[in-house]
């Protein structure tokens, strides 16, 4: 007999890939930066658009922008945008593509200061994981005063597509805060 895990309810159950992202990543505490790095360029070219739409180009994505290598992506010139809007594989908007090599710019910078985005997101919670205790979805929000306070402060820096609903989206990505819901298999993790 084979048993049924609860999941969270916005995992569409019939998309591996959105399963294994839920499973395996989303609420999970990051320390990577490379994936801290890809995970906010990803969570900036998905505003408009659904989750499932980016996750499903993630491996493009990696493929296009060099393994999302920072110091590779400052350097992109106007012959590697035009390649970029020109790929299928990924959200050809020319001002995200902007975005995520100015994103790119201001990491290194970020970096340079303070020592990178793990650095940077595990200091404004002390390094640890708010895990949240939501009965349903509907009491999750879309942004809080943290969200609003990095949003702010990375937009200040020079990152672009970085408001507070986007970043309380990426701080959910990257597990600096666990909002599985109660009954999902994953919340006590």
């Amino acid at each position: 007999m084979t048993q049924t895990l609860t999941r969270c309810g916005w995992v569409n159950l019939a998309n591996p890939r959105y399963i294994d992202y839920h499973d395996h990543e989303w609420g999970v505490p990051c320390h990577d930066e490379t994936r801290l790095f890809e995970m906010l360029n990803l969570e900036g070219a998905q505003a408009g658009l659904s989750w499932e739409t980016v996750l499903n180009k993630r491996e493009s994505y990696r493929a296009a922008f060099d393994g999302w290598d920072a110091e590779k992506i400052a350097r992109y010139d106007e012959r590697k945008v035009a390649q970029l809007l020109a790929d299928p594989g990924i959200v050809r908007n020319r001002l995200k593509v902007a975005a995520t090599i100015g994103n790119a710019r201001a990491y290194l910078k970020l970096r340079e200061e303070i020592g990178g985005l793990d650095a940077y997101l595990w200091a404004h919670v002390d390094g640890q994981a708010i895990v949240n205790r939501w009965a349903s979805l509907a009491e999750c929000p879309a942004k809080t005063p943290l969200s609003d306070a990095i949003s702010k402060d990375l937009a200040r820096r020079g990152f672009k597509f970085v408001g507070s609903t986007i970043i309380y989206a990426y701080l959910q990505g990257v597990g600096v805060i666990n909002d599985h819901v109660q009954d999902c298999h994953c919340h006590g993790r």
